[in-house]
């Protein structure tokens, strides 16, 4: 088993952690419940633990590695070596101050954390331009969009959010491999301005080799998912999909999900998409042209 190296987050040592704990749980057959039973736990300290909300000490560790029967020495003192960097005190990010966390549902803070650690990102996108790549404008529009869902306060907080997740991503080097569905280079949200600043930006943004952009075309033969857009954020530049971690969204509902068979499929799917869209070049084409045409506004006059 792989331990914690040098530069490597906490984040990432508490990851290795839960994972390993809950795969060993679910090969013995042992519920959440039978975890905490056993060790005289709490039921809410075995699922924080397994969600990663809270690292485990390595007191604690040890206990439980012997109930599941992990005893091979090399895998036992990486996993004990991982907890203790699990733990080393680490600064305060933006997002987990009060302001921020009681706006943003959980799976998104664990998103923003994962981001931050990620080496490479792949986003499938269908309904809107990826959150971390959203201009303000554009952010703005679509945030209104769910006026029926969110509060003003909602609204304004999360659309701070989205600034900062766009900074933190952008400001790193990280690979950033981005499927548009088509239909997103001629939808507007709010005004056609939005829409202007935010595929000028995207231009920007494939110019200086910021981020690998792929139109995907009506006409694509390869079956969309079914379930909408999707990110996959691995966080090991082997690419490994044991080190992929999942996010979906579904109108008000987002989750996090930990599962290499299903990162390894999502893969699939996105190389699939991927070699069946647009080119850079056309793809650059097609956003330059809806420019083009926007420029004119819908009375062929230019939009001021």
């Amino acid at each position: 088993m792989e331990s914690m190296t040098s530069g490597e987050s906490p984040m990432i040592a508490r990851r290795r952690v839960r994972l390993a704990l809950r795969e060993a749980r679910e090969a013995r057959g042992f519920t959440q419940g039978e975890i905490a039973e056993a060790m005289e736990w709490s039921l809410s300290k075995v699922i924080r633990i397994e969600n990663g909300d809270v690292s485990i000490s390595p007191n604690d560790l040890r206990p439980l590695l012997a109930h599941l029967q992990i005893r091979d020495r090399e895998t036992v003192d990486a996993l004990l070596r991982d907890a203790k960097a699990s733990r080393i005190r680490k600064q305060q990010f933006w997002w987990q101050d009060p302001a921020f966390r009681e706006h943003l549902t959980e799976p998104l803070q664990r998103l923003t954390a994962f981001e931050r650690e990620a080496v490479a990102v792949r986003f499938f996108a269908m309904s809107s331009t990826p959150g971390y790549l959203q201009t303000r404008a554009y952010a703005q529009a679509v945030l209104n969009q769910w006026h029926t869902g969110l509060s003003d306060e909602d609204i304004n907080i999360r659309l701070d959010a989205r600034m900062r997740r766009r900074d933190d991503v952008l400001s790193r080097s990280v690979t950033l491999s981005v499927l548009l569905d088509e239909s997103l280079v001629y939808r507007t949200f709010g005004d056609e301005a939005a829409l202007v600043d935010q595929l000028t930006d995207l231009d920007g943004l494939v110019q200086a080799d910021r981020i690998d952009l792929r139109i995907v075309p009506f006409t694509v033969k390869v079956p969309l998912p079914t379930f909408g857009s999707f990110e996959l954020v691995y966080l090991t530049s082997d690419g490994d999909d044991d080190n992929a971690v999942i996010y979906r969204e579904l109108d008000f509902l987002d989750e996090i999900v930990e599962d290499s068979m299903r990162a390894h499929q999502l893969r699939t799917r996105f190389d699939e998409l991927w070699n069946a869209s647009m080119d850079r070049a056309t793809t650059v084409d097609l956003i330059r042209q809806r420019l083009s045409e926007l420029s004119m506004g819908s009375d062929n006059q230019p939009l001021r």
